[in-house]
């Protein structure tokens, strides 16, 4: 079969290689007898290939600038995880349903909805900020990209560094071996999302071994009730998720614990 495909691919290639070389000719034996192909315009009919080193600065800009945003929605996921409160809400959120032994309710699509719409909840002002003081300058010709770039990053940083910790940014500090830092706004932002994300990772799971306390308690109650039964065949899960969840429903439990963790943000 190989050998066949082969022979194949062979014919096809001597057959177009000797049509061209027959039009080549053609074209040149009309050219030296003076029988050029027309075009509709009694023009010469010619086969031509042209290359734009792009030297116009015009079109040099568009296609930076097109660059550029290609490179931001590219980047945008990551930028929304790392940089925004997106990361500390999303944890909470799984150790909340892991504690409630659902497993799949509410499923991820909705956690990460819900997590996505508390994200622009709370960052809404440092978007504003971005809006204001990077984005329209930036469209309306005010400043150049580089400045718009770090107008709007300016309000990220300030985000993160109101809530990051100070051990955190000295470690990778340290980490980093940068020792000439007098000011805040010395330190880099390859500093500055490390510590941040660190922060939220840590004050997510502060937050998830306080949900899990509760829920623990009604497994063990549960599971002791069961064994002094003598049921130790029925599995206590299946037993205490019910009752984690009548728990959840009447504490309020979405309010509680929603409300608490955007209130631990400072923006």
């Amino acid at each position: 079969m190989k050998k066949n495909k082969h022979k194949k691919l062979r014919k096809f290639l001597i057959a177009y290689i000797i049509v061209f070389i027959v039009l080549f000719i053609g074209f040149q034996t009309m050219a030296t007898e003076g029988e050029v192909p027309l075009d509709a315009n009694d023009r010469p009919f010619m086969i031509g290939l042209t290359l734009d080193t792009g030297t116009d600065e015009g079109n040099l800009a568009g296609t930076l600038q097109m660059l550029f945003v290609i490179t931001v929605i590219s980047l945008a996921p990551s930028i929304l995880v790392m940089m925004t409160s997106f990361t500390r809400i999303i944890v909470v959120l799984h150790f909340v349903r892991t504690a409630m032994g659902t497993q799949s309710a509410p499923p991820n699509n909705v956690l990460i909805g819900l997590a996505l719409f508390l994200t622009f909840f709370i960052m809404n002002p440092v978007i504003t900020k971005i809006n204001e003081e990077g984005i329209q300058p930036l469209s309306r010709g005010e400043i150049s990209q580089e400045e718009g770039i770090e107008a709007c990053m300016a309000p990220l940083r300030e985000f993160m560094l109101a809530n990051a910790k100070v051990e955190d940014i000295n470690f990778f500090l340290d980490v980093a071996k940068i020792e000439d830092v007098e000011l805040v706004e010395d330190i880099p932002n390859s500093v500055v999302i490390p510590a941040f994300i660190i922060g939220e990772l840590r004050a997510s799971f502060i937050i998830g071994f306080l949900i899990y306390i509760p829920f623990i308690v009604i497994d063990m109650v549960v599971a002791s009730t069961l064994m002094a039964m003598g049921m130790m065949m029925l599995p206590p899960t299946m037993i205490s998720m019910p009752f984690k969840i009548l728990l959840f429903v009447m504490a309020d439990g979405w309010n509680l614990v929603i409300g608490q963790v955007v209130k631990t943000f400072i923006v």
